[in-house]
């Protein structure tokens, strides 16, 4: 291992909980969440559904939680819902839709962006057919993970759920980093979730709170929801003391994901400048910086020796993001150790 500390770019849920999310858990007014009687949760979700600009939230233990427990409030058994092929749901949640909720997934094409064609949607959708199954919801994800961190912005939103709604589908907007989205067009979260259903973001990404994400939608849809939530065996005592972190977050940590923003495109700009990394800086919209190497898997085991810590997404495919505790010294000591590594392996 290089002298120097990790440079821990992996993913932005290794983030530490600040000094004041420390102190507001120790002194967090707690109840029973189950009977609806915990104060600091209660205010989490009411501050959750208005800046999501919906009527109600839950607070769920993560986003695959917060995700699973919507198609469950949106499908019946038996029933489909259409996914990008390059979604969080379909690669990253155990199948959960179908081994939990017997919710069959469906594949329309993602873009380099993470965004849906219109007619690949259109043409995805079931029609009314004893041997179909229900297109009961359609899912999208802002920002987009495997996408490099692609936004999505309210018109392509909308345009979906509006498609949608016209078969009378539901739409559920996985919005783990809905507000890497936000801060990069400049317009509020609520303006992006406006045509949705259902919405999840979470707290223990970009805004560095210990855990729990948010879904947030129509009371009777949350209600769905939060019952999908005990389930699961979601259902949680004094969770105050977890949720108040969440507060925190929401009231501190929103405006300083633009930094987390610009240390992103240092990285990129960097990259593409290194001899066999392929990269183009201009796609890097928010914290996520996704390349591509010879031999990635040698070049992470490299760059792991070296003292950076990054994610691999396939055979070519490394991903690098930004976050709270990585300061832009950090980002031009990886590039240091990134340039060093690629001279070794030429």
């Amino acid at each position: 291992m290089a002298e120097g500390r990790v440079i821990d770019l992996r993913s932005d849920t290794v983030t530490q909980p600040t000094p004041a999310m420390r102190e507001a858990m120790a002194r967090a007014e707690v109840g029973d969440d189950v009977f609806g009687e915990d104060p600091t949760v209660k205010r989490l979700e009411s501050m959750a559904a208005g800046l999501l600009g919906k009527e109600a939230a839950v607070f769920v233990a993560s986003g695959t939680m917060g995700n699973l427990t919507s198609l469950l409030a949106l499908c019946a058994r038996g029933d489909e819902a259409i996914v990008g092929s390059e979604s969080h749901i379909l690669h990253y949640e155990v199948a959960g839709a179908a081994g939990v909720g017997g919710i069959q997934l469906r594949e329309a094409p993602n873009d380099a962006r993470g965004r849906l064609d219109l007619d690949a949607v259109a043409a995805t959708m079931r029609g009314q057919n004893i041997h179909f199954p229900r297109t009961a919801a359609v899912c999208l994800e802002n920002t987009h993970n495997r996408c490099g961190g692609g936004v999505l912005t309210a018109d392509e939103v909308a345009e979906v759920a509006k498609l949608a709604h016209r078969h009378g589908a539901a739409v559920h907007l996985d919005g783990a980093r809905i507000f890497n989205a936000a801060t990069a067009l400049g317009v509020p979260a609520a303006e992006l979730a406006a045509e949705v259903d259902t919405v999840t973001f979470c707290l223990s990404k970009g805004l560095s709170a210990p855990v729990g994400s948010l879904v947030c939608g129509a009371a009777d849809v949350v209600a769905r929801v939060r019952k999908a939530r005990k389930i699961l065996g979601g259902g949680m005592r004094q969770a105050g003391v977890i949720a108040a972190a969440g507060v925190v977050a929401l009231e501190t940590m929103i405006d300083r994901l633009a930094e987390d923003h610009e240390n992103a495109r240092l990285l990129a700009e960097g990259l593409s400048h290194v001899p066999g990394v392929q990269i183009d800086p201009e796609a890097v919209q928010t914290n996520i910086v996704v390349f591509d190497v010879d031999e990635g898997p040698a070049f992470q085991s490299r760059l792991r020796e070296a003292g950076v810590l990054t994610t691999g997404f396939g055979p070519t495919r490394l991903r690098m993001v930004t976050h709270y505790g990585i300061t832009r010294d950090d980002i031009e000591q990886a590039l240091e150790r990134v340039r060093s590594a690629a001279a070794a392996a030429a």
